[in-house]
């Protein structure tokens, strides 16, 4: 199975996310290349979504 990885700006990523969910703070979104899969959990338990949820989410950023 190929690994996800975020595609684009993260910055910019992270700012549409705060726009769109108030909720997420500075350490829900700090993200490290290769650790894709820490930043979904983080989602994932903030937000309330799946796994595949959250990367779609991320993909259309």
């Amino acid at each position: 199975m190929k690994e996800w990885q975020i595609k684009g700006d993260w910055k910019t990523i992270k700012g549409k996310l705060k726009q769109n969910y108030a909720e997420l703070t500075e350490d829900d979104l700090v993200y490290e290349e290769g650790r894709e899969q820490e930043l979904i959990g983080r989602l994932q338990k903030k937000l309330g979504k799946s796994a595949e949820e959250i990367r779609k989410m991320l993909d259309k950023y």
